[in-house]
């Protein structure tokens, strides 16, 4: 710590995670709805997971699962849209947003447990803005990746490659399963 003084901290270890904004020819992104126990209620959210499938699998291939099991899409085109640090105060969860485009429909997936109840919402991006800026849409993985399409389209920004070093992806976890 600064002035050479020591400090203990706890640390929630976590898998890490991924996040689509996958966005159609329209325009719009495809959003479920879904419904959190913790909060009570179903929320709008947009399509991610856990990387917990096991050794090997990378981010992006994590995020490719995630959009066929969640919305029956996959996508030929992906960059990196955004990473974040979810609560670095006290975990090392991190998660990387993608935007996936030039999407075509996948059979249906069979989905279990909270998946089972999901329903699929298309979006045009400027509503999806409103509904973030008016409270509707608050899970913080869906506002940020709202956002971070609206301001990167409207910079004419250039998003990263998929192949990009994603600096704070956590591993700790995943190696210690991995070993077992």
């Amino acid at each position: 710590m600064p002035g050479g003084r020591v400090a203990e901290r706890e640390v929630v270890e976590h898998f890490g995670a991924v996040a689509v904004v996958a966005r159609d020819a329209r325009g719009r992104i495809a959003m479920v709805r879904q419904y959190r126990h913790p909060i009570g209620r179903r929320l709008l959210e947009l399509p991610a997971g856990l990387l917990d499938a096991g050794p090997g699998e990378t981010p992006l291939a994590a995020a490719q699962r995630e959009l066929a099991e969640e919305v029956d899409l996959a996508a030929e085109h992906w960059q990196v849209l955004v990473d974040l640090d979810l609560s670095p105060g006290f975990t090392d969860e991190a998660l990387r947003l993608y935007l996936a485009q030039d999407l075509r429909g996948l059979e249906a997936s069979e989905r279990h447990d909270e998946e089972a109840d999901m329903s699929v919402e298309w979006v045009a991006l400027e509503d999806a803005v409103s509904r973030t800026l008016s409270g509707e849409i608050v899970n913080a993985t869906s506002v940020a990746g709202i956002l971070a399409l609206a301001a990167a389209d409207a910079r004419a920004t250039s998003l990263r490659a998929v192949t990009a070093p994603w600096t704070d992806e956590p591993t700790a976890l995943r190696e210690r399963r991995d070993r077992r």
